[in-house]
């Protein structure tokens, strides 16, 4: 495509109109000082008020600014034993005992940003770069079903090439492969494909919509303006703060209620991060009443062309890291929180403990590295790396050693249970309960299709174990147990053969 082309495509993406509505008297939601006094003023808090504000987190309320920096400020070990304790009650509480798998599908390198820190950053003259064909498409969808996924989320780098019509027409191409299960040899798809895209208008979002998918999540990287600057080259569509910033309000406005932010931890510190996604959330149950569906908490890994990569004063350490996630749990108690496969094996599962409700596995970032079949990364056609490159079979045993049970459920979303629906059944900590029972109904799939011997004892031992607690749960005998008996019902059903059924 012609440099001109490129450039005429780029000025018409951003509207500036489209975020004043959600501004107050022309200002936005980060208050750069207000967080900075929170974590200043916040350091000599008593064991009697970080205990108060994990009482509060255990009610499942979300916790104010100056609460949070309280916490990011406790020093006493004994005090941050509780908190991990916490914060792995509150997940049990509102998602009970499973962790959900999904794999990423990076559809496109092809980026007209610059971004510092990033493999695909437009200057960076050692990335090879590719746009996959639906043909391409479909045949990386194969290979991520026959490791058994039932979720993807599909990335795109910002370009004309992958408009949002490139997009729409790659999902509907997700969703049309269907395969035979490697073990029981029945038909499977994928059943619900999220997306992570860079910001756009309310039409091109209203598309994406249409489009069929899940959740739609963009990052803001980071919510410290200079640095943000700094990272995001003036004259890049990305260097627009707030066209980003809003760019989950616009995807609700356009009627995806579903959405998820994140930050890069690493830019800049961690501490101030942390208040940035609390401070989006609350901006967000302020404007529509729910916040985001996820968040995740990526740290910045060595990257192709990038200095910053490798070099940034803010590096976050794994102990900080851990503390950043337990944290997140108590502020934001009922978003599902994601720890993604940047992280090494050791620390991700350290922190799933710390009541993580997704990651994914047998992840390749490469641009059609799927069928490729390369065991090794490329990083000259990846945008980090990685540090986690196990199966999903591997990570789903461990999972199972940890006492969790995987689940691969996308009920919620075709149940009509997005959005504020499923935000006030999390809160209520009611959702969690039938994430138990299709829990179980997606993992008796997995060990029926795919599992390994190994894998698959354990699983066995574990369903047996979540299938006593709810017969034992009064919420799923009401009614003469009648939650309880259509579960059991679609449970025998998918041993029998039959997929995809839910509760």
């Amino acid at each position: 495509m012609e440099k001109n082309s490129v450039k005429d495509w780029a000025q018409k993406v951003i509207i500036p109109e489209e975020n004043l509505r959600f501004m107050q008297s022309g200002n936005d939601f980060v208050d750069e000082e207000a967080f900075w006094k929170a974590i200043n003023e916040n350091k000599e808090s008593t064991k009697t008020e970080i205990r108060d504000i994990i009482q509060k987190s255990l009610s499942i309320k979300p916790l104010t600014i100056n609460e949070t920096a309280k916490l990011l400020n406790v020093t006493d070990p004994d005090l941050w034993e509780e908190i991990n304790d916490a914060a792995i009650a509150i997940k049990q509480k509102v998602y009970d005992n499973r962790i959900v798998f999904f794999a990423p599908l990076y559809c496109s390198n092809l980026c007209v940003n610059n971004c510092a820190y990033c493999g695909f950053r437009s200057e960076n003259i050692h990335e090879k770069r590719r746009i996959l064909t639906l043909d391409e498409v479909r045949r990386e969808t194969e290979y991520v079903l026959d490791n058994g996924h039932k979720r993807i989320i599909m990335v795109y780098g910002e370009h004309p090439r992958s408009d949002v019509h490139y997009m729409a027409e790659t999902i509907q191409e997700v969703y049309s492969v269907e395969r035979n299960a490697p073990k029981s040899g029945r038909v499977v798809g994928i059943r619900r494909v999220n997306v992570n895209a860079a910001p756009m208008g309310i039409d091109d979002l209203k598309i994406l919509k249409a489009s069929g998918i899940g959740t739609y999540q963009v990052f803001q990287e980071t919510y410290h303006r200079e640095t943000y600057a700094n990272v995001h080259p003036a004259g890049t569509l990305k260097s627009d703060y707030h066209w980003r910033l809003y760019s989950l309000h616009r995807a609700q406005e356009a009627g995806i209620d579903d959405v998820a932010v994140g930050a890069l931890f690493g830019l800049y510190d961690w501490r101030f991060e942390v208040l940035g996604l609390v401070a989006h959330a609350a901006d967000m149950e302020r404007v529509f009443g729910v916040g985001p569906h996820t968040v995740s908490v990526p740290r910045i890994t060595p990257a192709s062309g990038s200095l910053l990569s490798n070099n940034s004063k803010y590096l976050v350490s794994d102990e900080d890291f851990k503390k950043l996630v337990a944290v997140i749990r108590l502020a934001l108690p009922y978003p599902g929180l994601i720890i993604t496969a940047r992280e090494k094996p050791a620390i991700k599962r350290e922190v799933i403990k710390l009541g993580c409700t997704q990651t994914d596995a047998s992840t390749k970032i490469g641009i059609g590295a799927y069928q490729e079949c390369n065991p090794l990364q490329e990083l000259n056609s990846e945008q980090f790396t990685i540090g986690d490159s196990r199966s999903l079979d591997e990570i789903i045993r461990e999972v199972g050693e940890m006492g969790m049970i995987s689940s691969f459920c996308t009920a919620g979303y075709r149940c009509g249970r997005t959005g504020d629906k499923i935000m006030g059944m999390l809160k209520h900590c009611v959702e969690g309960k039938f994430c138990k029972l299709n829990a179980v109904l997606t993992y008796r799939e997995y060990l029926d299709d795919y599992a390994s011997p190994e894998t698959k004892a354990i699983g066995e031992r574990l369903i047996e174990k979540e299938i006593g607690e709810i017969r034992n749960e009064s919420f799923f005998m009401k009614n003469n147990g009648r939650i309880f008996n259509e579960f059991m019902k679609n449970y025998e059903f998918i041993k029998s053969g039959t997929r995809d059924l839910f509760v």
